[in-house]
């Protein structure tokens, strides 16, 4: 046995023995090991923050030379206005969810005085492989202890001082609770991973997020069970019905709130008889928030007409690869969906090609037609489905979301 195999066995025996014990634990004493993270994650923002500065500081050579995606260097940055708060609140958000261990989801009564109960436990222990997103360590470790899970977590070299600086303020601030230890333990060599992927007797399920090579290696490199899910290719499909401020507002939100998210809009797909009417007021939105469209020959004809020389410069042609392009950045493919009598024949033709292009992460249809809104949503093969619409009774924004479990 090599030494990687060894540390690879000792990290994972470590956090399955931490997991049985952590299995046991009442809701109270996780959530106290959670009160104990946040307080502590804030305690040392200044001496994470420095390390993250370090991370971006490489990062931000590599992306100027070539040798880095911009993506990753946005995802990388904990400076991002907000974005340390974000990652405190969402401790604070996980700590006050219901208790998820112990509870009865089905009872079946199976003779007189006899009763088969389903109850939720924790899975064990997970390994989490990540790439350039620092906060995802906080956000592991709380979900983690929460649900009565241990994780082992390897991340990008990209974040490696951010990495290492939060782990240790994790395992400083659970040190102090009921929690033990090795429930969270950060893996820091690459060399290791493979190893991991073959204790399949003390690690329970793998959990890739990242490129689909990252996710493609894991699944083929395990007899461990695997959740993964790669590209966000997420799209838009306005209706000929839609609201023209619902319809600016959340095509402006999606793509530009966190372009680099993998739940960013990279796809439009807009009615013919939108072009010259709702297409060009969210162009314009878009533009003046700095996107560049990549147009088919029908709406780039129709922004020809209405949009300004210079707002022109930021429209280019479409190819069919950038509607299987996850952006991850300030671009955004847009698609004509034809005209036809037949009033769900749009609809269905937006289906068609969402579910053609689509990574089957989220999609969206702004439409006032709850009848074609339910054609759409059930039609749709995503993770995540949303209905964008104005309820005609009292006027106000309304969100359906549908999912492959249910709305």
């Amino acid at each position: 046995m090599s030494l990687t195999d060894s540390a690879a066995v000792d990290v994972a025996r470590s956090a399955s023995l931490a997991s049985r014990h952590l299995a046991t634990l009442s809701n109270t004493a996780r959530n106290d090991a959670l009160t104990a993270l946040y307080q502590a994650l804030d305690k040392n923002r200044d001496v994470i923050l420095a390390a993250n500065a370090k991370d971006v500081e490489a990062a931000t050579r590599a992306a100027d030379s070539g040798n880095l995606n911009h993506s990753v260097l946005k995802r990388l940055d904990l400076s991002r206005a907000g974005k340390y708060d974000d990652m405190l609140e969402g401790i604070l958000s996980v700590r006050n969810l219901e208790d998820p261990v112990g509870k009865v989801t089905l009872r079946t009564l199976l003779d007189e005085g006899l009763s088969l109960e389903r109850v939720s436990c924790p899975i064990g222990v997970l390994l989490i492989i990540f790439e350039a997103r620092p906060e995802v360590i906080a956000n592991i470790a709380a979900l983690a202890i929460k649900s009565g899970n241990a994780a082992i977590l390897k991340g990008g070299k990209e974040s490696m001082a951010s990495f290492v600086a939060i782990a240790n303020v994790v395992s400083e601030a659970i040190a102090s609770s009921q929690v033990p230890v090795s429930s969270i333990q950060l893996v820091k060599t690459r060399d290791v991973v493979s190893s991991l992927l073959a204790q399949d007797s003390f690690i329970d399920l793998v959990i890739p997020r990242g490129s689909n090579e990252l996710v493609r290696f894991v699944k083929e490199n395990t007899k461990i069970p695997v959740l993964g899910h790669a590209d966000g290719l997420c799209s838009a499909y306005i209706h000929s019905d839609a609201n023209i401020d619902t319809a600016v507002k959340v095509v402006v939100d999606s793509k530009t709130d966190y372009p680099a998210a993998c739940n960013s809009l990279e796809s439009l797909l807009v009615h013919e008889d939108l072009l010259e009417s709702i297409f060009p007021a969210v162009a314009k939105a878009l533009i003046d928030k700095g996107v560049s469209l990549r147009c088919d020959m029908a709406s780039r004809a129709a922004l020809t007409k209405t949009l300004p020389a210079d707002q022109i410069a930021q429209v280019q042609l479409a190819t069919d690869a950038d509607y299987n392009t996850e952006f991850l950045d300030l671009v955004l493919a847009v698609k004509t969906i034809s005209a036809s009598s037949h009033p769900t024949a749009a609809v269905e033709a937006a289906v068609a090609h969402i579910n053609a292009h689509s990574s089957k992460h989220t999609d969206i249809i702004l439409t006032e037609s709850r009848e074609l809104a339910n054609l759409f949503m059930n039609a749709i093969d995503s993770a995540g489905v949303f209905l964008e619409r104005i309820d005609p009774v009292c006027g106000w924004n309304e969100i359906w979301v549908w999912n492959r479990s249910g709305h």
